[in-house]
């Protein structure tokens, strides 16, 4: 009874809409806080707390929240669970009533990236890969915008691919992977029409959340909408789209230097980079039982500020991660969260090279005056990123822990995101991070990069892989004029392609993150089941096979070459590629 007493004044204080001191994610009393979803997500009547949000009324929220109202006064407020599934059942829809499958009307057979991949089963596969665009298209019916408080479903005009499985809306940085793939397909309309979409949230909130759902509103993820542009526009050209635009890309990143920065000193100099910091209340409501009984465990006066840790690690897209524990009490337990303590490498080095793409637009517009301003920026960006990301020592970035006042020395593939992003001034900091991954022991993993080093048990960490992090090095140090860089990034790719070929010829699916501690499998870990799909995945594949189609091979998965034998096998593609080239044609 005691442990109920308690429940209900914490229920109480959610209730009052203060979330402590904190307002909720969102406004509405179904789908981001009160007492129907308290009553209903604690009830788990659902393996899955998302399947209960996603679910859309019968009728006004009004009407239901006072036919609610009453039923909970009829049982003292502890309804039956019996009770509770018969009012869902009177009062919402099903989950994923409001979406409909969508075909792309751009999508064509045999895109021209399939006759550069030489291994037929590559090509084969790539091809599979390609149909299934069609498979993951959506769009939201018209109600969604006639009747909104009726859907947790924010409205898109356009329709949109979606990563898959329990992922069934649009998300923010999932896109930008999928985007790639979906133009190396030939599909620059659905590109176009997507990028609409976030540009519209923008327009309409100021930024882009973390997905298309009400309850994820006041959240974002790694800001690459710049990014998604500048892919779009150098692929068609589309200048006008660009000029009609621009002031809604500036939009975007004003919401990260006005809502998401942080003074860090160093050296007798302050400087401005950003963080992830979601200061919203309550437990997340698409895992609002896990955070629940996660904030039960802690002190009432730390809950508030547990919750506002999870959401942004959130938005951090890496949901959840030992970066975000490390430095805590319990650096194993998700109760010791400290996202917004960090500076992070890769969301500065995202918004580095959004402000040298921004000049870069600016100038290519004509307005010379913002081309200034954003390149100005961006000095002083690389310039902090320097300053207090940088170890020399090392010879990579690394995340800044602001209370304690030192970097986490930890593996991350995101340590090495400047070089994927260009934003870097060293000429020799491509050899010194390929030192790094050699003294890190990463180069002699067979199946992929690992996600980190820790074995926490939460799905950013090992032994998981996920492709857009293998994307971040493989390109990273393919950009790299080194021959040396360039052939590990290639053995990267290699051992990449295989896992997931593999994987994909014993299950006849994409998943969203592997496991590569023991062979390349589905990864596992985190709060739900490992999801088939998969968007990001399935770009990051095509983007491979269209670098390096001539050389990948589907063969048997070999051990990677350990450093000292790196050498030997630069000297070895070298020469096999000086006896191709003399062969006649």
């Amino acid at each position: 009874m005691q442990g109920r007493t308690r429940e209900l004044c914490l229920l109480l204080l959610l209730g009052l809409g203060s979330q402590g001191t904190l307002p909720p994610p969102c406004d509405s009393q179904i789908y981001c806080h009160g007492e129907l979803l308290h009553q209903v997500q604690m009830a788990r009547l659902y393996r899955d707390d998302k399947q209960f949000v996603d679910m859309p009324l019968s009728s006004a929220p009004d009407q239901v929240l006072q036919d609610f109202r009453e039923l909970a006064a009829a049982h003292e407020h502890r309804i039956p669970p019996q009770q509770l599934q018969a009012f869902i059942q009177e009062h919402f829809q099903a989950a994923g009533q409001e979406l409909l499958s969508w075909t792309p009307e751009d999508w064509k057979d045999s895109p021209r990236l399939l006759q550069k991949i030489s291994d037929p089963k590559l090509r084969a596969w790539a091809g599979q890969l390609h149909q299934l665009w069609k498979k993951l298209g959506k769009k939201v019916k018209p109600e969604v915008l006639s009747h909104p408080e009726q859907f947790s479903l924010i409205y898109s005009a356009h329709p949109f691919i979606v990563p898959g499985g329990r992922f069934v809306e649009v998300y923010y940085w999932d896109s930008y992977w999928v985007m790639e793939g979906l133009l190396l397909s030939e599909m620059p309309q659905t590109v176009k029409g997507m990028l609409q979409n976030f540009l519209d949230l923008v327009r309409l909130y100021g930024h882009v959340p973390n997905g298309a759902r009400v309850y994820y509103l006041q959240r974002s993820q790694p800001p690459l909408l710049t990014l998604m542009m500048d892919r779009y526009v150098t692929h068609t050209n589309d200048t006008a789209f660009l000029r009609d635009n621009i002031g809604t890309l500036a939009l975007e990143l004003d919401f990260w230097m006005e809502n998401r920065t942080i003074s860090v000193s160093s050296g007798g100099q302050s400087y401005i980079l950003n963080h992830y910091a979601v200061p919203y209340g309550g437990p997340r409501p698409e895992a609002y039982s896990k955070d629940f009984e996660l904030a039960d465990t802690l002190p009432e006066e730390d809950r508030v500020a547990l919750w506002a840790e999870l959401k942004a690690g959130a938005e951090s897209g890496w949901d959840f991660s030992s970066r975000w524990l490390v430095g805590g009490p319990n650096s194993t337990s998700l109760s010791s969260i400290r996202t917004s303590k960090f500076v992070p490498v890769d969301l500065n080095a995202f918004l580095c090279q959004a402000e040298a793409l921004m000049s870069n637009f600016y100038a290519r517009l004509g307005n010379d005056i913002q081309a200034t301003k954003y390149r100005n920026l961006q000095q002083q960006r690389l310039a902090a990123m320097r300053a207090i990301l940088w170890d020399e020592k090392k010879g990579a970035w690394f995340d800044y822990d602001l209370e304690n006042g030192k970097k986490n020395l930890e593996f991350y593939p995101s340590n090495l995101t400047p070089l994927w992003s260009g934003c870097f001034s060293d000429p020799d900091a491509v050899d010194k991070a390929l030192n790094y991954l050699e003294e890190s022991q990463i180069l002699t993993y067979q199946y992929g990069i690992p996600t980190s080093l820790q074995k926490t048990g939460q799905q950013w960490d090992f032994p998981n892989a996920w492709a857009p992090l293998q994307d971040l090095v493989i390109r990273g140090l393919a950009k790299s004029p080194s021959p040396r860089a360039q052939e590990v990034a290639f053995q990267l790719a290699q051992n990449w392609i295989r896992t997931n070929f593999e994987v994909y010829s014993q299950k006849s699916a994409m998943f969203e993150k592997y496991d590569i501690s023991n062979g390349g499998q589905p990864g596992g870990g985190g709060e739900y089941e490992v999801q088939e799909g998969f968007g990001w995945t399935n770009g990051v594949v095509l983007m491979l096979l269209d670098r390096y189609g001539d050389r990948l091979t589907s063969g048997t998965q070999t051990a990677f070459l350990e450093p000292h034998c790196l050498t030997a096998a630069l000297l070895l593609s070298l020469l096999l590629s000086l006896l191709l080239s003399l062969l006649p044609q």
